[in-house]
């Protein structure tokens, strides 16, 4: 039941699962529709992002949307493989207990959560709650994706833990309302909402 090691994430690993068109998880060209959509929708709901803070940033693909959607903004990547932050520069940390001096307007979390044992993912939940005061994105496969045959397990890392939804929204909605889409709001922000804009109150 622990965590992932560091010393899974190394070039090996990104050679298969980020580089490789054969073997890859994710390319440029979804994380541009993914951040066109989820960028917009922050920019409907009017959440002023100043700070950004992409937790688990990999490859730094989530960058290039940030930018155009949100000029001037901060981009701020924390990555825990030592490999990445050796190639691209970002600040080695975890989304376990990554601490900062401010929060965050709009935090990035993007297939982490599923590397993370039951006693981590649940300190992770509520360290996004603390670092994050906007919105909040998060992607994570959960264990019913693979019970309803969404997930194509050639492509995914057969080392992922396979959290129920229910335990992720648990822990997520402490902090925040769901919006949708995988984008949360943060309870801290000052961003009116009509009733049928959050799944919950």
């Amino acid at each position: 039941m622990q965590s992932a090691s560091d010393e899974w994430f190394d070039e090996a690993y990104y050679q298969r699962y980020y580089f490789d068109k054969k073997t890859r998880v994710v390319d440029a060209q979804h994380t541009q529709r993914l951040g066109n959509f989820v960028c917009a929708y922050l920019q409907y709901l009017r959440v002023p992002v100043r700070r950004v803070l992409d937790v688990g940033c990999g490859i730094g693909l989530w960058r290039e949307a940030v930018e155009r959607h949100f000029p001037g903004a901060a981009y701020h990547g924390v990555e825990y493989s030592d490999y990445l932050c050796q190639r691209y520069g970002w600040e080695r940390g975890s989304v376990v207990d990554y601490r900062a001096t401010a929060p965050f307007d709009f935090v990035i979390c993007q297939g982490v959560l599923p590397y993370l044992g039951p006693a981590d993912l649940k300190a992770a939940l509520a360290n996004l709650g603390r670092l994050c005061q906007g919105a909040l994105y998060v992607e994570a496969v959960t264990r019913e994706d693979y019970e309803q045959d969404i997930i194509d397990e050639t492509l995914t890392d057969p080392r992922l833990f396979r959290h129920r939804a229910s335990l992720y929204r648990r822990g997520l909605s402490e902090h925040a309302r769901e919006m949708g889409g995988g984008v949360w709001l943060s309870r801290r922000a000052d961003v009116p909402l009509f009733a049928l804009e959050s799944a919950v109150p």
